[in-house]
């Protein structure tokens, strides 16, 4: 199997851009996802309908798995000024008892926050300056996509500029990106699942003129005579959410003056604060029956939609972007079949499902009107918090249940997201991923080269994998070469799964563990055996393990 570009399929013309991958929309999953690609040397069109960003907030929060897949695009450093961590989330009655008490850490399972809140359109910001950095993005503003057509290794993607005029984009794949009305999704005739689960709300955005703090971040009040929801928004902005009631119009709930009396109740009045946005909306729990079509692919919004309670729309979407991202890169470059993209399906739609099923099963708790019902709610759901002493605290991110994952009769953390804690290497400490550097990691406790041997090695070093050698804390100075545990960290979470590797994914999935140098063989033949692919030519063995890649 060799590697092939669109160059070699075909050539670039006037009206005509080439690319790798065309991504249609441009919103944080599209954005993110280009940026993903380009990072592995790939060249990327994203096509969006807009000619301008759009400048006002829809998420308004992502939780910490979602953060670490964010600094894989390289605006880690970037994400603090723009976000804010969630200290918790609530849920009161009516009568101000809490229902739910959810306590967010500043450095969580994953290294980041539990929770942040942010401002969408300063997170996109980010992540389009990110995309300028690199020479592999090019993105066509106001261009709406008309036709897709797909012709043995490439499809040819038709767009009709603001002005009128059209322009082709020929890639070898292609990823609709964009959003609930999906232009792509609707010319592949996918069927939608949809749940029938849906309410209008009224969302209001505001601009605080002073700072103002609010314990904790994120309130559900569940009053049968208005559902309300209270959700920080990034630094300085907040958003207030009030369900629209039986009988009750939806003009007569979408006007200002209807925004600013629901508002006013929580201090917020025109002196205080800048409405920059009320307005109702409907939301949805569906999802696409199929996620690919040939050589075109859907994420985000337009693969699936669910009820905003568990704050995992836009994370949903973001997660779809780094489960593709690696698997378009090893299918273009050879190092898998195209098959490799079947699993993008199978593994994610289960965990979407599951999020949109959880969400609906939050919002039929939250969305009851009758004070009958709600009372029985209420004094359910605290007979089963009595004797509780102190908040919860957040699940860990949901494991996937199929696909690339090496699974053992004894079990084990494959498909679990792995955590992430401190390592050191060369006198730097630091977060794992910004220490060690991104994509496959086989982390180890033993000196992997004895196992591996050269074709091995190979194989690892064709996939850019960086092999780690982890040593006890104090250890650095008896092997420069070596990642030192500061924490003890990554020893812990070894032998809590009776292991001495681990082998990771490039969107932090664990693929398997291995006991010995003879099962870790094994965990990495399991790997190439699962990417079909050839296996490539012998290279040297490095003298010892270190932090760049196998080779």
């Amino acid at each position: 199997m060799t590697s092939m570009r669109p160059h070699d399929l075909y050539e670039a013309t006037p009206d005509t851009d080439v690319a790798d991958v065309a991504v249609v929309g441009n919103g944080p999953v599209g954005a993110a996802l280009s940026v993903l690609l380009a990072q592995r040397g790939l060249r990327v069109t994203v096509l969006e309908r807009r000619p301008r960003p759009y400048l006002l907030p829809r998420a308004t929060s992502f939780d910490g798995e979602t953060a670490r897949l964010l600094a894989d695009t390289g605006i880690g450093d970037r994400i603090g000024p723009v976000t804010e961590p969630a200290t918790g989330y609530q849920w009161h009655t009516a009568a101000g008892e809490t229902l739910l008490d959810i306590a967010f850490s500043r450095v969580g399972r994953y290294g980041w926050p539990d929770a942040s809140t942010m401002h969408q359109p300063a997170l996109e910001e980010l992540l389009a300056a990110r995309a300028a950095e690199l020479p592999g993005v090019s993105v066509l503003r106001g261009h709406r996509v008309v036709d897709i057509a797909e012709r043995d290794e490439r499809v040819t993607l038709t767009a009709e500029a603001d002005d009128g005029s059209a322009r082709t984009v020929a890639a070898r794949w292609v990823v609709g990106c964009d959003g609930a009305n999906s232009f792509v999704r609707e010319h592949l005739g996918v069927p939608v699942t949809d749940l029938g689960f849906s309410y209008e709300w009224l969302l209001c955005d505001v601009e605080l003129r002073e700072p103002r703090e609010f314990r904790p971040t994120n309130v559900q009040i569940c009053d049968p005579a208005r559902p309300t929801t209270l959700v920080g928004s990034g630094p300085g902005h907040r958003r207030w959410e009030f369900m629209r009631l039986p009988g009750e119009s939806s003009a007569e709930l979408n006007r200002a003056e209807t925004a600013w009396r629901l508002l006013a109740p929580f201090g917020v009045t025109p002196d205080t604060a800048t409405l920059l946005r009320s307005t109702t909306y409907i939301f949805r729990a569906a999802w696409a029956d199929r996620w690919r079509s040939g050589r075109v692919l859907l994420a985000g919004d337009a693969a699936h939609l669910m009820p905003p309670f568990a704050g995992q729309g836009m994370c949903s979407g973001i997660r779809d972007a780094a489960n593709l991202a690696w698997k378009l890169d090893l299918a273009l470059r050879g190092l898998a079949g195209d098959s490799v993209l079947d699993t993008y399906a199978e593994e994610r739609m289960p965990h979407v499902k599951e999020s949109i099923l959880s969400s609906v099963q939050l919002g039929r708790v939250i969305c009851v009107t009758d004070p009958t019902a709600a009372a029985e709610r209420d004094a359910t759901v605290l007979a089963g918090r009595r004797g509780r002493t102190g908040p919860g605290a957040p699940e860990p991110a949901k494991p996937l249940s199929g696909g690339l994952l090496r699974r053992t009769p004894a079990g084990g953390p494959a498909g679990a997201v792995v955590p992430q804690g401190r390592v050191g290497a060369r006198g730097r400490p630091g977060l794992f991923d910004e220490v060690v550097g991104r994509g496959f990691v086989l982390l180890t406790t033993e000196d992997p080269r004895p196992a591996l041997g050269e074709d091995r090695w190979s194989f690892l070093t064709s996939l850019d994998t960086r092999v780690v050698h982890l040593l006890p804390a104090g250890r650095a100075g008896s092997d420069p070469a070596g990642v030192t545990d500061v924490d003890g960290f990554y020893g812990a979470y070894l032998a809590e799964h009776d292991a001495t590797a681990v082998l990771v994914r490039p969107d932090h999935h664990v693929f398997g563990t291995a006991n010995g140098p003879e099962d870790t063989a094994a965990l990495v033949d399991a790997l190439r055996a699962m990417l079909t692919a050839p296996a490539p030519a012998p290279v040297p063995v490095p003298a010892a393990p270190g932090l760049s890649r196998a080779g």
